[in-house]
């Protein structure tokens, strides 16, 4: 018996003994059936059973499947089109994540340098866990141990002394 099978989006016909379609599809001839009538309730079945799933499970797949502004027709096969290119997307920044975050490393270490020169190292690691890194005044005042009221006076005796050194010279 020739058989109708979806391949792709495509019908093909092949030829498929009787018996073996029964075991597939688990149905047998009823005595008051003709064997045309079997024919087409074997290919009804196929159709149900084999046909529509693979091809609606392609089509779920490559609906939204197209051809990217900077293809051409030799570098289709070539581009990797499961990812959005950098025109496409709304914001472009997570194509260069890992520069901004280097680039923010670097430019953090170089605050907590110059923090360093200009301040004592205690009063350095004050400023830089209180502005930098965004602890309040009572949280860094718990985590070394003391009141936040000294903190606090430290503190700004440190930015009036940033804001001396700074205005004399820049970076």
């Amino acid at each position: 018996m020739e058989v109708k099978m979806r391949y792709e989006n495509a019908y093909q016909t092949i030829e498929v003994e009787t018996k073996e379609l029964e075991e597939w599809l688990n149905i047998s001839i009823t005595d008051d059936e003709s064997e045309s009538a079997y024919e087409k309730r074997i290919q009804k079945e196929i159709e149900i059973q084999f046909n529509r799933p693979d091809y609606n499970n392609w089509h779920k797949f490559d609906r939204h499947r197209g051809n990217s502004k900077a293809q051409t027709n030799e570098e289709i096969d070539e581009l990797d089109t499961s990812e959005p290119l950098m025109d496409e997307v709304m914001d472009s920044r997570i194509f260069c994540r890992d520069t901004i975050e280097r680039e923010n490393q670097w430019e953090y270490e170089f605050i907590c340098t110059k923090l360093r020169k200009a301040l004592g190292a205690d009063q350095a690691n004050m400023v830089i866990s209180i502005i930098l890194d965004g602890q309040t005044v009572a949280e860094y005042a718990a985590s070394i141990g003391d009141k936040s009221n000294n903190v606090s006076h430290r503190y700004r005796r440190a930015i009036n002394k940033l804001k001396k050194v700074f205005s004399k010279t820049s970076f």
